[in-house]
């Protein structure tokens, strides 16, 4: 009988003192959405993934080399993936090269996402079974990096990108990485 009473406060307590700690850090000024990652300052992964299905000739990491850029690891069944797609677009359409690691899709439902919303993509792979992604450490989607001239991983944002994303972290770091 006592149990019933003293579940739901202690899991009431972990919960507070989860929510406590992301309110002091937030009150010390740290930004709790960013997600540390091993690859930053690092080398790209090595890959060479074939193209969706008759479109384009694929992507590998040697794509990565020569301009800062973006990878984008994306799917069609994924609802922030497309909620995002128009940013790229228009990030394309600035000049930004952006590479596109197709995660897990059917091409035939790739092929048509693209169709329907237009497609970014300098390049794009296809890593119909994960492996590629799980290299990069994707867990959420979709996911982006910054890649610098030099194929070096220096920013990772989990979750879709959003304006104030774009205008306050990666334009910058694209400028600063160009000069």
């Amino acid at each position: 009988m006592r149990l019933r009473f003293v579940v739901p406060i202690l899991l009431f307590a972990a919960l507070a003192a989860v929510l406590g700690f992301y309110l002091r850090e937030i009150g010390r000024g740290k930004d709790v959405s960013v997600v540390p990652s091993a690859l930053i300052g690092k080398p790209a992964p090595a890959f060479n993934l074939p193209p969706i299905e008759g479109n384009g000739t694929g992507l590998s990491s040697a794509d990565l080399a020569g301009k800062p850029s973006l990878v984008n690891v994306f799917a069609s069944w994924c609802p922030p993936c497309r909620a995002e797609h128009p940013l790229l677009a228009q990030l394309a359409q600035s000049g930004v090269p952006i590479y596109g690691i197709n995660f897990k899709d059917k091409p035939a439902d790739a092929k048509a996402f693209l169709a329907e919303l237009g497609d970014p993509y300098a390049k794009i792979g296809a890593d119909r079974d994960g492996r590629v992604a799980l290299e990069w450490g994707v867990y959420g989607y979709p996911e982006t990096f910054v890649i610098d001239r030099a194929g070096i991983v220096r920013y990772r944002h989990v979750g879709p990108l959003m304006a104030y994303d774009v205008e306050r972290t990666i334009r910058p770091l694209l400028a600063q990485l160009a000069k």
